[in-house]
């Protein structure tokens, strides 16, 4: 600064820097430190037994994430590398179920069944807290009303919704609105599943009652003008409907059976009072159809079930039939389910397949239900327990059993939406550790004339006369008057 004196420049600087002097000390610090390994992972979750049907993986490996995506899966990756750890030490961890049939359009309708209405239920009121990631919502809504369930529902869940659309139009309202033919337009619900793609992934078939295929044929019109696959929830019929034509003539290879193993009026069962799974069941099997579980409020029967598994007709996915009545009734969620089947003597491996990859395959998004680098970060983490459980079908009859699977933490793109157990928490012993006290400052050293306890006006003197009036080096710092020939000049 021009015409500020050298001894007061050196006194400005010396304070300034006294007082920025442990920054810079701090900053050289950290310059010259080397620099520490990069925490390249958000999340890391070690030690768990990684199921991962979709990539053959099957033992005890570290799951890394970053940015909502898996990073990559090995064994002991560095946990330096990751900002935070959960240790999954005795516990499963596998993709994110996919339930592939739930009822979510949930709303305040009156007088409705399961479209906008208070018996559906909302996805992450259930979803997160069974280790789903990914629900299906099968035909709740139709053409008519897609964009309101996009708008309520799909765009206010943190889980991810899909939707199969209903052949009618008005979707799953109940009563003689389902038996509506004019409302079935094959054209309509094709168009508003290509305008829907994103979220749309096939046509449901529900509830009809007639004696006609019409439903069927429409559906599956629609769904091969949109690329999509159909859901047939089959029954009801007077007179009944051949559900051998259904299987080998109607349905495509890809189109999904629901209900497999239910055993309800104006439905032919699959397995035949003998015990035996009929044989065009199989054949269709064979032939590609799928053959979903769909627990439900009652659809599901250990008369059906049992024989069957013993059988080695399996279902082709898992999935739970979600509405407020199953919710509350023998069939619970997801993970409910699945234990239940694995009680019945399914594999625990196999039954992640079918709650996860399979599912994913089935409705035409194989980049689901994987824990493949670079796939989203839909993680389940699971713990089985062993003791005495009851399962309970929907006729009422139980069976007993020793291993129930519990959803401990969910992740979907990366983000934990359930954490019962807080793995992903920190420790409240650390969070409480006191701080160590700051050190009391030193007393100030009484000012003297001179030397280091001088004080200011001491140790800097103040500028001589001809210091620019205009200077300003700290608060406070006042300039000198001036000459006394040129006091008052700018009064003249």
């Amino acid at each position: 600064m021009r015409g500020v004196p050298l001894s007061y420049l050196r006194c400005f600087g010396a304070r300034r820097a006294s007082a920025l002097g442990p920054l810079v000390v701090a900053a050289a610090v950290v310059a010259a430190a080397p620099p520490a390994q990069a925490r390249e992972y958000d999340l890391l979750i070690r030690g768990g037994r990684v199921i991962d049907p979709a990539n053959g993986r099957d033992g005890i490996l570290d799951v890394a994430v970053s940015h909502g995506r898996i990073a990559r899966v090995a064994v002991d990756i560095d946990p330096a590398r990751a900002r935070s750890v959960v240790d999954a030490t005795g516990l499963v961890v596998a993709p994110g179920f996919v339930d592939i049939h739930t009822h979510v359009f949930f709303g305040t309708a009156d007088g409705t069944y399961l479209n906008n209405s208070y018996q559906a239920v909302a996805p992450d009121s259930f979803a997160p807290r069974s280790c789903t990631t990914t629900v299906v919502d099968a035909g709740s809504s139709g053409w008519r009303d897609v964009e309101l369930f996009k708008a309520q529902t799909i765009a206010h869940s943190k889980t991810r919704v899909l939707a199969f659309l209903n052949i009618v139009g008005g979707g799953m309202r109940g009563g003689q609105a389902e038996q509506d033919l004019g409302d079935m337009d094959a054209a309509r619900t094709a168009a508003a599943a290509r305008a829907h793609r994103d979220e749309v992934v096939g046509v449901k078939v529900a509830h009809y009652a007639g004696p006609a295929w019409d439903p069927v044929l429409r559906a599956v019109e629609a769904a091969r003008a949109s690329g999509g696959r159909v859901m047939v929830d089959f029954g009801q019929h007077v007179p009944e409907l051949s559900l051998r034509d259904l299987l080998l003539t109607h349905l495509r290879p890809g189109d999904i059976f629901t209900h497999v193993y239910a055993d309800i009026p104006g439905r032919t069962p699959v397995v035949d009072a003998g015990g035996r799974v009929r044989p065009y069941v199989l054949e269709a099997a064979r032939r590609g159809v799928v053959f979903d579980l769909g627990h439900g409020g009652g659809s599901f029967v250990f008369d059906q079930a049992v024989p069957a598994l013993a059988q080695g007709f399996l279902p082709s996915s898992i999935s739970t039939d979600m509405h407020l009545q199953s919710l509350n009734g023998a069939m619970g969620d997801m993970v409910d389910v699945v234990s239940k089947m694995l009680n019945l003597g399914m594999s625990l491996p196999d039954l992640i397949r079918r709650s996860t990859a399979a599912p994913a395959a089935i409705i035409g998004r194989p980049e689901l239900g994987t824990l493949g680098e670079g796939a989203a970060a839909d993680i389940a983490v699971l713990r089985l327990e062993t003791g005495r459980y009851g399962y309970v079908d929907t006729r009422g009859a139980r069976i007993d059993g020793d291993r129930r699977l519990e959803c401990a933490m969910t992740l979907r793109d990366g983000r934990v939406l359930w954490d019962r157990d807080g793995l992903s928490a920190r420790r409240y012993e650390v969070l409480r550790t006191p701080r160590p006290r700051r050190r009391p400052a030193a007393p100030r050293r009484r000012r003297g004339p001179s030397g280091a306890g001088a004080s200011r006006r001491a140790r800097c003197p103040r500028p001589s006369a001809g210091w620019p009036r205009t200077a300003r080096l700290h608060r406070g710092a006042r300039p000198s008057r001036g000459p006394a020939s040129t006091r008052g000049a700018h009064r003249r």
